[in-house]
């Protein structure tokens, strides 16, 4: 087997596309987006996966929106260097917006902080 090639058979077109599915509704437009939250290698980020992969992938996204149908936290990500902190709900954060214009200012900064490590920033603060 070469380097960066897949071990196995090619998933179906069907599985990626529930993959990617799964992915939006998390948050991510991309398997680029989800790469590192979700430890996908280089290859599977371009949305090449083998039957294995796809199906290990599918079981923990379908497990992640079951248990947030559920109201229950969902595991965290295999490969996640910082924890992850969501806010339990946006009409929290909302209510404090003052004005269009300070919409960004509205929000703590950890919940930003927060959102951008999600999609992949390394985010450190100010000393």
């Amino acid at each position: 087997m070469a380097f960066g090639q897949a071990g196995g058979p090619p998933a179906s077109v069907k599985d990626i596309a529930r993959l990617a599915e799964l992915l939006a509704e998390a948050g991510y437009e991309t398997f680029r987006e989800a790469r590192h939250p979700y430890g996908l290698t280089q290859r599977q980020a371009a949305g090449k996966f083998t039957r294995e992969e796809a199906s290990e992938l599918l079981e923990r996204l379908e497990g992640e929106a079951e248990a947030l149908d559920h109201d229950v936290a969902p595991p965290a990500p295999v490969t996640a260097r910082h924890p992850v902190r969501r806010a339990s709900t946006t009409d929290e954060v909302a209510a404090s917006a003052a004005a269009p214009d300070d919409i960004v200012t509205a929000f703590p900064d950890e919940l930003l902080a927060d959102e951008l490590v999600r999609r992949g920033w390394s985010c450190t603060p100010p000393s």
